[in-house]
């Protein structure tokens, strides 16, 4: 009996179709995309490579003729004019080798006859042992009179240097004419230029390169500049410079030592150098642009497979979100008691459960802030009320109706101007926030009215820091605690005697405001009990009292900030007001009077 066949579920037949199609798809558009990758990253680099060079032998070319400027300089605007036996070349020698000396280390012309040296700059003195007919650079200048001659790097040792530097030099020497007595004879002009600056730019461009490496060479393949000229000196390491010296100037793919490399070269006029970049073949499949193209393959494979295989997972998946989002669309929509999904796999039923108490939690605090808010406007309607005391209120009109009798009529304005100013304040359309430069014109207000009053018995002064005045502040908190420090503290002193300073400056993002008067003052252990309502003020007092103002500041703006008092006895007391250094501006005043001061 044959064995039951067991049927394969429809969704493991496609699956094992598309994961077999997708694989070969993969792998044939792999090897596709790479080949061509592959190719035009070697175009691509070598494009690049051309065009370093090009860039390199530009900046050569121009310093080189830098060198010739030099030398063509001295040569017409200066030898040609002269007569050596009358006329020195120092001081035109001087002024070029000043203005190039960054690049040049010095200028030098001979007789080609005798060798005897014509002028030199900036050092003069020829070492006697050296022959200077002998010299590589005089014999080329002299066989071919009519070129410019570069001389392979060599350490110049013709002077008689006084601190004993020699320095590494390429010399550019050329036959020239001079005149002698009136007679014409022949010369060589010698300009050395500083090897390093070479070096320096060469090494610049190796350093900023990502793959393989830059070498200079003459016309003969002899190295000028190589970034491991030591090491190839020392047989530790060998160049193709001789064979690379009969490449054209183009790039050509090589094999060096077992290693296949792209070799392009660029010849420098003047000089017939050139120039050759070394990249070996290895970078190219070694960049990161490869590794970038294979994982967007795998990318879109792996997408592929997963829109196929979300389209069967995707209903029973996201049912259970789906519901749940319905919960927070109809919490968001306004409903404070929504019905919270709580279903589906582990993570969405603890997600649903975790949502519903933090739909409770919400309520719960939106509860807990209106109540919050009630006992704050309850607070402040109930020192909005008491803020001008019936008694001074009485005490002030009276005063203005005696002076109208006495027909003191310049003082009855002034005081009703001032009082005037003091409801406008302190009503301020309704807001509880105002500027600490409005509260202080408020306080400055109920100071002129008491003062008069009171015949000028005490003196009070304003020392407020004048970038304070734009901040925030709850109004009427000044003017209580000014009420205190006339009732307790200048009743009984004698005509101009008493003192109640204000001042106020920053302490950080802080702002502090002192009310201090030079008063009886009161024990420390009374002043602690000021601010805990077991010690109440005198009733002549305003009604507000320090505790009010203390927890109104302290409802608005937190509580670190506040009330503290210290006195002394017969020594005065001061009042400490400490508030946050906020703007006063319309957002701000909004976000306070609402309540939402951790948004401000």
């Amino acid at each position: 009996m044959k064995p039951e066949h067991k049927p394969v579920s429809i969704q493991i037949i496609m699956s094992l179709s598309f994961t077999a199609v997708a694989v070969i798809l993969m792998l044939f558009l792999s090897f596709l995309l790479y080949s061509q990758f592959e190719n035009r990253s070697r175009e691509i680099s070598r494009e690049a490579s051309e065009q370093l060079l090009s860039q390199t032998v530009i900046s050569l070319e121009d310093y080189l003729r830098n060198m010739r400027r030099v030398s063509d300089s001295m040569y017409y605007a200066v030898i040609k004019r002269k007569d050596l036996a009358d006329e020195d070349l120092r001081e035109e020698m001087d002024i070029l080798y000043e203005a190039n000396k960054d690049k040049l280390v010095s200028i030098a012309c001979y007789y080609s006859e005798t060798g005897e040296l014509a002028g030199a700059c900036p050092i003069s003195a020829v070492k006697d042992s050296v022959s200077v007919k002998d010299q590589t650079w005089f014999i080329q200048a002299e066989e071919e009179v009519e070129n410019f001659h570069f001389s392979l790097p060599h350490v110049q040792n013709l002077f008689n240097d006084p601190s004993q530097r020699y320095n590494w030099v390429i010399s550019l020497s050329r036959s020239v004419d001079l005149t002698r007595d009136g007679a014409a004879m022949r010369g060589v002009l010698l300009v050395d230029m500083n090897y390093s600056s070479i070096v320096h730019l060469l090494d610049q461009v190796n350093t900023d390169l990502t793959g393989g490496y830059v070498y200079l060479m003459d016309a003969d393949g002899k190295l000028i500049y190589h970034p491991r000229k030591s090491l190839i000196r020392m047989g530790e390491v060998k160049e193709n410079n001789l064979l690379a010296v009969s490449y054209g100037d183009q790039s050509t793919e090589e094999v060096f030592e077992g290693k296949r490399r792209m070799v392009a070269v660029k010849t420098v006029g003047y000089t017939g150098w050139k120039l050759v970049r070394v990249v070996p073949m290895e970078a190219f499949r070694s960049g990161m642009i490869t590794t970038r193209y294979l994982m967007i393959i795998l990318v879109a494979v792996s997408l592929l497979v997963i829109i196929l295989t979300n389209r069967v997972l995707s209903d029973r998946i996201t049912m259970p979100l789906r519901k749940l989002n319905e919960s927070v669309a109809s919490w968001e929509a306004g409903n404070m008691y929504p019905d919270i999904y709580i279903g589906g796999s582990l993570e969405v039923e603890h997600l649903g459960r975790t949502l519903a108490s933090t739909v409770e939690q919400s309520r719960q605090l939106m509860d807990d802030i209106v109540v919050e808010q009630e006992e704050k406007r309850k607070s402040e309607l109930e020192a909005l009320q008491s803020q001008i005391n019936p008694h001074f209120l009485y005490n002030t009109l009276d005063s203005i109706l005696w002076m109208i009798q006495g027909e003191r009529y310049d003082d009855a304005v002034y005081m009703i101007k001032q009082l005037a100013s003091l409801f406008r304040i302190s009503l301020s359309r309704g807001k509880t926030i105002i500027s600490i430069g409005d509260e202080l014109k408020h306080a400055q207000n109920y100071v002129n009215i008491q003062r008069i009053r009171y015949k000028n018995r005490f003196e009070v002064s304003f020392d407020v820091d004048p970038g304070m005045y734009s901040c925030c502040i709850v109004k009427l908190v000044l003017q209580p605690i000014l009420e205190n420090a006339i009732y307790y503290g200048m009743e009984y002193m004698d005509d101009g005697e008493g003192r109640i300073k204000v001042c106020g400056h920053r302490e950080g993002d802080n702002l502090v405001l002192e009310v201090t008067d030079n008063g009886p003052g009161m024990p420390e252990e009374a002043a602690a009990r000021l601010l805990t309502g077991e010690e109440r003020e005198h009733a002549k007092g305003s009604g507000v009292g320090l505790i009010n103002v203390h927890n109104r500041i302290r409802l608005r703006f937190g509580d670190q900030y506040g009330l503290s008092c210290v006195a002394h006895p017969d020594e005065g007391m001061t009042v400490r007001i400490c508030l946050p250094g906020i703007p006063y501006n319309k957002e701000n005043c909004s976000m306070l009077e609402a309540g939402r001061r951790g948004q401000v």
